[in-house]
């Protein structure tokens, strides 16, 4: 063990370095630290990555689609042991485990799940010794091209080095939209709450998928989204306080969605969700919310959660299969619908 450890070790200081001589090397467009302080800070940095091993509770809606077994990783941003991950990784947890780099396990409870970012906070029950946290950056002095490190936590915890191809806005067909999020390539594949840094050792995102469309064109482009960090910031102490943020307080329909071609199209209606109780079937497409047209997720969503309570009567045309249709159905607060996991 103590073997694998020392060329683990090796392994991931010739990643630090390789990252110093390539950002180094596009010095002419990106104004990097130099390369021995780039070192010092990703060092403490990566020290700052746990793992996060959660089991749902049993019955867990989300656990159809998430599984009830979930791994990933988290990042200490706080004094008291706050750790940052994806909030899907806790949706309705019933036992979460923190896994540190020495390979000791603590338990954890939830602070906080954000469904209108996604992020969710974590903290240990017992202390975090000798770990010290990260600070929050932002996106501000980063464009595409410019290369970042990614980490994961837990069992077979990595570094990886990787490029910002893409900032723009998401949306996600889980009736998920966010203005601007980071997309990275080379892809990693652990991707669940893994933190993305900049080359001064400070967090600016958090991992969410694995896309096929990083560059935002057609072309066919593997990498990865990250929730961006600047996001949180606003609201980091209202998650503290209250375990969600009143942006989360919308209308949910429980619909799974795309667009193609100026169309949005149902794929899936969640069971006993308000879509699903008045009718609305996969195949169907949404033409209109209260009588304006939407031609996208994002038009979609943002006419959706224009309604001030998440409770709402929405007007929904739709085209079902032949026929144009005027669908009037009560919405819901999501979290209404699934079991808050305990320490929220």
């Amino acid at each position: 063990m103590r073997t694998a450890r020392i060329w683990a070790t090796k392994l991931w200081a010739f990643c630090i370095v390789s990252l110093a001589l390539a950002v180094q090397a596009q010095a002419a467009t990106v104004q990097a630290p130099p390369a021995q302080a780039m070192i010092d800070a990703l060092t403490r940095a990566n020290a700052a990555v746990v793992g996060v091993q959660v089991t749902a509770a049993e019955g867990a809606r989300s656990a159809e689609s998430l599984g009830k077994q979930r791994q990933g990783s988290g990042v200490v941003i706080g004094p008291d042991g706050l750790i940052l991950t994806i909030g899907y990784l806790i949706l309705e947890a019933e036992n979460i485990q923190i896994v540190t780099q020495d390979n000791k396990t603590l338990p954890a409870q939830a602070v906080a799940y954000d469904l209108a970012t996604g992020f969710g906070l974590i903290k240990p029950l017992l202390p975090l010794r000798g770990i010290t946290p990260v600070p929050l950056g932002d996106t501000s002095d980063v464009s595409p091209g410019t290369v970042l490190m990614a980490a994961t936590g837990g069992e077979g915890g990595d570094v990886n080095m990787t490029q910002l191809v893409s900032q723009r806005p998401f949306s996600g067909y889980w009736e998920y939209f966010i203005e601007s999020a980071l997309f990275t390539s080379p892809p990693i594949e652990n991707h669940s709450g893994a933190p993305l840094f900049n080359q001064r050792g400070e967090l600016i995102g958090v991992g969410s998928l694995l896309v096929l469309d990083a560059m935002g064109d057609k072309r066919r482009f593997p990498g990865n989204m990250f929730v961006p960090v600047t996001l949180l910031k606003p609201i980091l102490a209202e998650l503290q306080q209250t375990g969600s943020s009143k942006l989360s307080r919308r209308p949910w329909l429980g619909l799974t969605s795309t667009e193609q071609g100026g169309r949005v199209q149902v794929l899936q209606v969640n069971k006993e969700g308000p879509a699903e109780s008045a009718g609305l079937q996969p195949g169907d497409l949404v033409l209109a919310v209260d009588g304006a047209k939407v031609d996208s997720l994002e038009s979609f969503y943002k006419k959706l959660w224009a309604h001030s309570e998440p409770d709402a009567d929405v007007q929904l045309t739709v085209l079902q299969g032949a026929d144009i249709k005027t669908i009037v159905l009560r919405a819901t607060d999501r979290m209404r619908t699934m079991r808050k996991p305990a320490g929220i």
